[in-house]
């Protein structure tokens, strides 16, 4: 049986910059950096209060097709790949600490049926969704107004 989800992987243009994005500026802790037969990368950082999943901060290539591989790189250059959902003590504060060290926001915290929401981009430009989750309930009717709001 499956127990959890234990990799997850973020296609990066850099995996340099991108370990030292998710370091030094998102407080995840290096975990694996090898370079293996072929010249294959494999790099993971993990969230310290989540170390038993690895990111795996990746360049897209081989095995994926080259035609993939431009169309993953052309989607990277204009910002629109996803990236990770994060959980956030006070989404807030954490817009506030990001935004000062210099990531760019596509939208500040904002209320959402599931509590407030903020979306950021890493380094490479992959979409990082910071959520202070609510725990109270929500239908797909709380979301008819909150649709209409969104950027």
């Amino acid at each position: 049986m499956i127990t959890n989800i234990s990799i997850v992987s973020v296609f990066v243009k850099d995996v340099d910059e991108s370990k030292r994005f998710y370091t030094d500026v998102l407080g995840f802790d290096a975990k694996d950096d090898i370079t293996l037969a072929g010249g294959y990368r494999w790099c993971t950082v993990v969230h310290p209060n989540q170390p038993e999943l690895l990111v795996n901060l990746t360049i897209p290539g081989p095995p994926h097709p080259p035609q993939l591989v431009e169309a993953m790189n052309r989607a990277l250059d204009e910002g629109g790949m996803h990236g990770l959902g994060l959980n956030v003590d006070d989404c807030q504060a954490t817009f506030e600490e990001l935004s000062a060290k210099g990531v760019e926001f596509i939208q500040p915290p904002s209320q959402r049926p599931y509590g407030t929401e903020a979306l950021c981009r890493d380094n490479s430009g992959n979409w990082l969704v910071l959520v202070q989750p609510t725990d109270q309930p929500f239908t797909a009717s709380d979301f008819e107004q909150d649709t209409a709001d969104r950027p």
